[in-house]
């Protein structure tokens, strides 16, 4: 009989640990703050059909836009591909203190192909673009090397492509 009551003290006991226990972590819980998702930006490209999220600290930002060449590898004397390059400015630019820019080289799915084959060389460097993303028309991608010259800012850009800006429709 003294067994079966220490068996329902220690019972009890277990019983009323678990549920203060789960009390706790419930009170914890409602009180832990809610952390809010970063505010920011959206620069969205009709005319390609993406979009590319920028922080709160871009507002203000302009649309340079350029035009990347290639050449064809084995043919020298063939006519140069080209394609649009969208620069994304950050407003603290100035021809006085350059700042990075994100470049978004846009390239038809027979364009990429080519390049992707090393059939068709955009640079010197020994690299080809690295894709940003793609849709069923175009394929956006970052130049190689395209920071190389280290501007100011060029640590929040890489930072920036961490989180894959890049969305297409």
């Amino acid at each position: 009989m003294r067994t079966k009551k220490i068996g329902i003290m220690i019972g009890l006991l277990v019983l009323v640990l678990f549920v203060v226990g789960f009390l706790i972590y419930q009170n914890q819980s409602d009180s832990m703050p809610i952390i809010p998702q970063e505010a920011s930006l959206e620069y969205e490209n009709t005319q390609y059909n993406f979009t590319f999220t920028l922080p709160l600290s871009w507002e203000g930002y302009s649309i340079v836009q350029e035009q990347w060449q290639g050449q064809f590898i084995d043919e020298s004397d063939s006519e140069p591909l080209t394609g649009p390059k969208i620069l994304l400015r950050n407003p603290l630019w100035t021809a006085e203190t350059p700042r990075q820019d994100i470049p978004i080289m846009v390239f038809t799915l027979d364009q990429w192909n080519l390049v992707q084959a090393e059939k068709v060389a955009v640079s010197a460097a020994p690299i080809p673009p690295s894709e940003l993303g793609q849709n069923e028309e175009y394929v956006f991608a970052l130049p190689a090397r395209y920071n190389f010259a280290f501007l100011p800012g060029f640590e929040e850009v890489e930072s920036i492509l961490k989180k894959n800006p890049l969305v297409t429709e």
